[in-house]
C-alpha cells in the first residue's frame, strides 16, 4: 500500500516514549505521533491513553524527504459535531446566540484607539489611570495599616 499524507489508517503502537509513541503502518513503515496528536484533551502521561501492540487509526499529517512519517490519532477519530468547537459553547443559549472561540482561534492585536488619538492622548489617559490605580493602593494600604493599629496590643 503507498502512504500519502491525509490517508486514515490502521496501525499498531510499537513503541512508546515521553514525548509519544511509535506507530508500525505496514511492515518496515512505521510513524510517530507526537504526545499532542494523542488526544482532543491535554495528555500528561502517554501511557493513560496507549498500550505497546495496541490497534489504533491514524491519520498521516506529513512524509518527510528523509521518510519520517508524523502521525495524529485525534485528527483521526470522527467529527461528532458538524462544529467542533461547540464544545466550548457554555451556558443555555443557542450556539448562534453566542460567540464561540477555539483556543486556537484567537489572534492578538492591540486594542484599537480612535483614529484622533496622538501619541500624547494615550500616554495622558495612561497617566491618569496609573495614577489613579497608585492612589488606590496606597488607600487599601492605608486602611488596613489603620485597622490592624486599633485593635490594641497583639502578643508577639
Amino acid at each position: 500500500m503507498s502512504l500519502e499524507v491525509g490517508m486514515i489508517v490502521e496501525g499498531k503502537v510499537t513503541g512508546i516514549t515521553k514525548f509519544g509513541a511509535f506507530v508500525e503502518l505496514e511492515p518496515g513503515k512505521t510513524g510517530m505521533v507526537h504526545i499532542s496528536e494523542v488526544a482532543a484533551t491535554f495528555v500528561n502521561d502517554i501511557k493513560e491513553h496507549l498500550k505497546e501492540g495496541q490497534t489504533v487509526k491514524v491519520k498521516i499529517l506529513s512524509i518527510g524527504e528523509d521518510g519520517k512519517i508524523s502521525l495524529s490519532i485525534k485528527k483521526a477519530l470522527p467529527q461528532q459535531n458538524s462544529n467542533p468547537h461547540r464544545q466550548y459553547n457554555r451556558g443555555g443559549s443557542s450556539p448562534s446566540q453566542q460567540r464561540v472561540h477555539s483556543p486556537s482561534s484567537y489572534e492578538w492585536q492591540p486594542p484599537r484607539q480612535p483614529e484622533s488619538s496622538s501619541f500624547e492622548d494615550m500616554l495622558s489617559k495612561f497617566k491618569q489611570t496609573s495614577d489613579e490605580k497608585i492612589s488606590n493602593l496606597k488607600r487599601a494600604n492605608e486602611s488596613r495599616r489603620g485597622s490592624s493599629r486599633r485593635g490594641g496590643n497583639s502578643p508577639k
